[in-house]
């Protein structure tokens, strides 16, 4: 989409004391506090990183000396990249940053959030509100996923960008998925061993969705690139594979699969990287008082947004893989349209024919992915089978198990009375990592679809804070 140029300049509208604030400052958050920008506005943008970027572009440590070009860190998005950071570097006079920040809750018109430098709180009112937090992998528990050297897909590709390492010296990668091909190949180029790829969805599902893939050739040919890429370095592909177990041998590991055959295999490595695609970070949209309803696509219960962000709640925008999952492009035109809406609810002139076309590429974008679930599909029954004695909730230790027995005589037939009754999702990541799988489980074990069994209720604190971070509040 080409760029829309200034955008008319509306200092003098500009409401005296208008207060906005931005939580995230990955693709959406950048171009939502441009848009702003741009009209005269002077946001807050507040950012979990110490630098912009988000996790798709993270940027590296700025005094570390940190020598890998932009190319080798984003490939393909490195202009993309490139465009984001000097956008944002370029506002940094305009708006009020504060990057290394954690919003931790959102109550009554304030967020609460944790400096992490100084470990000190603080409170800030808001008019308007736009958040763009993101997403983090979704992933199914198999025996043995919480042995040292196992990360998700994400954490792998944080340690290539962030630290300039890989997460071992031999890794195996297993998953579905566009991101599972993406590490793979970033691992492959930056010269680490990748021992294999192990992809659950099967080679026909993707031969099944290619002619409708075709009508987007550009994203088609990145992702065959990849696949020819890996090939080329001989690293095997898997297809249709089903996971088994995790097992350490001799300061190695072992991840032990059924290929498409069923023939049973192994891969040895040292570290293995896991994930099926994102789920999206809706904690403080819940916090807030958003309405949520189940979006089939994302298999997740996501806050409610018309076309153009506006969420259930006035003054309250979302924007990015926060508000539903489709990818570092779309979560450009989100920010910029979402900022935009709000621009417009506030009285400002905004572009119609701009809102507009951003509307049409988001419906563009929504029905490629829609395409590439077909490709690859969410192996639903893996996670029903999740074996009783596997670790489902790690910060707890609860099993699957004990999850499922809650059902029978606890009458534990929705997931926040299954919480109460087991203890899944009440540890220090608040059910972010274990639960979107507890879902599953638990409503393969009811025999319902899985938006049935209901969502684990947002808590605050979203994230672990020291005490001193509430001691110390302060109003800023």
């Amino acid at each position: 989409m080409s760029d829309p140029g200034p955008l008319p300049d509306a200092t003098r509208q500009q409401p005296q004391g208008l207060r906005i604030a931005i939580v995230g400052a990955g693709p959406a958050g950048i171009r939502a506090a441009e848009t702003l920008v741009r009209h005269g506005l002077r946001p807050t943008v507040i950012d979990e990183a110490p630098r912009s970027g988000g996790q798709i572009y993270r940027r590296p440590p700025a005094d570390v000396g940190f020598t890998r070009s932009a190319v080798s860190l984003y490939g393909f998005e490195a202009r993309k990249a490139q465009s984001l950071h000097r956008a944002f570097d370029a506002l940094q006079d305009r708006l009020d940053y504060r990057p290394g920040t954690l919003v931790w809750d959102i109550a009554e018109g304030h967020l609460h959030g944790h400096r992490y430098e100084t470990g000190t709180g603080f409170r800030l009112a808001y008019d308007a509100l736009l958040l763009a937090t993101g997403a983090m992998d979704r992933v199914i528990p198999i025996p043995g996923w919480t042995l040292p050297g196992v990360f998700t897909l994400g954490g792998a590709q944080i340690a290539l960008k962030y630290q300039g390492c890989a997460i071992g010296r031999r890794t195996i990668l297993l998953g579905s998925g566009p991101l599972l091909y993406l590490v793979a190949h970033q691992y492959a180029k930056a010269g680490a061993a990748v021992a294999g790829v192990l992809d659950t969805a099967p080679a026909s599902a993707k031969r099944r969705a290619l002619p409708t893939l075709l009508a987007s050739p550009a994203q088609l040919a990145k992702g065959l690139l990849y696949r020819a890429a890996l090939a080329a370095r001989g690293v095997a592909i898997h297809e249709g594979v089903r996971p088994l177990r995790i097992e350490e041998t001799r300061q190695q590991l072992a991840l032990h699969f059924r290929d498409a055959a069923g023939r049973a295999r192994w891969l040895d490595g040292d570290a293995v990287a896991l994930g099926w695609g994102l789920r999206s970070e809706t904690q403080l949209a819940d916090l807030a008082g958003c309405r949520f309803g189940f979006d089939r696509l994302d298999r997740q219960w996501l806050p409610e947004t018309d076309s153009e962000g506006r969420s259930s709640v006035p003054g309250l925008y979302l924007a990015g893989d926060g508000a539903g999952i489709a990818g570092a492009d779309a979560a450009e035109r989100r920010g910029e349209l979402a900022a935009l809406a709000l621009l417009a609810d506030r009285g400002f002139g905004v572009p119609p024919a701009r809102m507009a076309a951003l509307r049409a590429n988001l419906e563009e974008i929504r029905r490629f992915r829609k395409r590439l679930e077909a490709a690859f599909p969410f192996p639903d029954e893996l996670a029903a089978a999740v074996a009783d004695d596997t670790l489902l909730c790690r910060c707890e230790a609860i099993t699957a198990g004990v999850l499922r027995a809650s059902i029978g005589g606890l009458a534990a037939g929705e997931l926040n009375r299954a919480k109460a009754w087991s203890r899944v999702g009440m540890g220090r990541c608040q059910g972010r990592v274990c639960g979107s799988a507890a879902a599953e489980v638990l409503a393969a074990a009811l025999g319902l679809p899985v938006e049935a069994v209901g969502r684990l209720r947002g808590q605050p604190p979203v994230k672990p804070i020291p005490v001193s971070a509430l001691r110390t509040e302060e109003t800023a």
